[in-house]
């Protein structure tokens, strides 16, 4: 009788097939390149390890093509494999954010990797999982497939932090980032479990129902006591995914000991995907816990004004006094965590938009100013302290340029990129009308003029100080094709946002349910 069930309940592998087919096709195509490239590193001598980056940027370049024929037909969301995935304009935006970082780290890491004598084909695979495991998370409908895509992400960046071996800061950094990061999966875990408890569901939109069913019933007391501890925990694995405080500890240790251009990586990509999931789980999932500041309830939007206040504050007044680069931009990152967390406490159209354009443009204005970085590190020399970029106009004007223009645009200084995502972020702030979010708003803008002084510090070493290092940067072609697109994008979006602002705008009418 047994068997007989288990052979009715056996899925239709037919109907999977099919959705893999229909929904998955850029995450496949990401993972076959993947796998390809660890095999392919066992049948190429050092010198031609190379074709592993170049092949790796293929597989994406596939991917990409793959999502444009997606966006190219795109009518209405579409949901599979046992309602655990989505495809909608959400996830399709966010998809391309992460395909961008992908490229734009690939790009930056072959002459990086040649420098430290480290060219792999395993470094480019794990950068192909860990994207998979972020396009994976954007379209997560279900907290298990949300989990499980968070963890293969999370594991790849762990190996990635480690990956110069006998680089000692390297282990260092790794082991800090695993204790802590494998600490921050189980809180998340736990979190679910008294969600899961509660509602018996973990599909987040029957999350959202049956919290809403229950808030109507007999004990909306204990129901909510249970629901806002879910909440508080599974909020508090993602402030150490996107390194808010006081989640934040691992960060600048884990930035400076890691290879820097995994560094840069992890700046962006996995940051975006933590946002991602944030936005689908508390958006999505708990609208009901949300709360309003006007109104007396707390909710979570009350947990992450705190949160943003605090990361903003403390990441900018801690970069201040930082003389590793590398540092300083761990720390600028950590600020920037609390500028992102406007958007989803804004809660409207205009914050949603600053939520996405933000993250579209920030891929450019930091991986950009990582790249420069990048750029420093010679043979004997690692270019990782401010008073390595001194007279840079002079040994490299070019360079100096980009550097000042990623680095206006991180402030939020026009024409950049990042006045135009900042704009929306603290306009969806003022249009709530609330006294308290007009005064987060604020005191966000009084951190960007802080910031100002710590980004100006590169920017007074570059043009104002002598000449430190004779020796030429490390340049290649990619790593300059990376720079100069990475420059022309950053002041098109400044230049002329709408576009950009259209791309987006899709996005953040999937989170006001439109």
């Amino acid at each position: 009788m047994n068997i007989m069930l288990l052979m009715q309940a056996k899925p239709d592998w037919q109907v999977l097939a099919q959705d893999a087919a229909r929904l998955l096709m850029p995450e496949m195509l990401v993972v076959l390149f993947a796998c390809f490239v660890l095999v392919l590193e066992f049948m190429l001598t050092p010198e031609q390890r190379r074709w592993a980056a170049y092949l790796s940027l293929a597989g994406l370049g596939a991917a990409g093509l793959s999502l444009a024929l997606m966006f190219a037909t795109f009518t209405t969301a579409e949901v599979g494999f046992y309602e655990m995935y989505v495809v909608d304009e959400f996830a399709l935006v966010f998809k391309v954010i992460f395909l961008l970082a992908a490229i734009f780290t690939i790009a930056l890491s072959i002459k990086f990797l040649d420098v430290e004598n480290e060219q792999r084909g395993e470094y480019y695979s794990l950068i192909l999982f860990a994207t998979a495991g972020m396009m994976f998370m954007a379209s997560g409908a279900d907290l298990l497939s949300i989990f499980i895509s968070f963890e293969l992400m999370a594991l790849t960046t762990y190996i990635l932090v480690a990956y110069l071996k006998r680089d000692r800061r390297s282990n260092e950094a790794a082991m800090k980032y695993f204790l802590l990061g494998i600490f921050s999966s189980g809180i998340f875990l736990y979190g679910m479990s008294l969600i899961y408890g509660l509602t018996a569901e973990t599909n987040l939109t029957k999350i959202a129902d049956a919290l809403a069913r229950l808030a109507r019933q007999q004990a909306p007391q204990a129901t909510g006591f249970v629901a806002m501890a879910g909440m508080i925990f599974i909020a508090a694995a993602m402030f150490f995914k996107i390194a808010a405080v006081p989640f934040h500890m691992w960060c600048p240790d884990a930035y400076e000991g890691a290879p820097t251009s995994v560094t840069a990586f992890m700046s962006v990509g996995p940051k975006a995907a933590a946002f991602a999931i944030f936005a689908r789980i508390f958006i999505d999932g708990l609208p009901s816990l949300r709360g309003d500041l006007a109104g007396g309830s707390f909710g979570w939007v009350g947990l992450l004004a705190i949160v943003s206040a605090l990361t903003m504050t403390w990441g900018n007044i801690a970069a201040l006094t930082q003389s590793s680069a590398k540092r300083l931009m761990a720390y600028s990152s950590i600020s920037h965590a609390g500028y992102l967390l406007l958007g989803l406490i804004a809660g409207n159209e205009t914050g949603y938009i600053g939520l996405v354009i933000y993250l579209f443009v920030y891929v450019f204005m930091n991986l950009g100013a990582w790249g420069v970085i990048v750029a420093q590190r010679r043979a004997t020399i690692l270019g990782e302290r401010v008073d390595d970029f001194n007279g840079l106009i002079h040994r490299s004007p070019g360079m100096a340029v980009m550097m000042t223009i990623f680095l206006l645009s991180l402030t939020g200084i026009p024409p950049t990129a990042g006045f135009v995502g900042k704009y929306f972020l603290f306009a969806g702030l003022i249009e709530t009308g609330n006294a308290w979010l007009i005064a987060l708003c604020v005191l966000a803008v009084i951190n960007t003029a802080i910031s100002l002084y710590y980004y100006a510090r590169f920017i007074k070493a570059m043009f104002m100080s002598d000449v430190k290092e004779e020796e030429p940067l490390a340049l290649s072609t990619s790593l300059q094709a990376t720079l100069v697109t990475a420059t022309v994008m950053v002041l098109a979006v400044g230049v002329y946002p709408k576009p950009f602002i259209a791309f987006t705008e899709s996005a953040a009418r999937h989170l006001l349910g439109l």
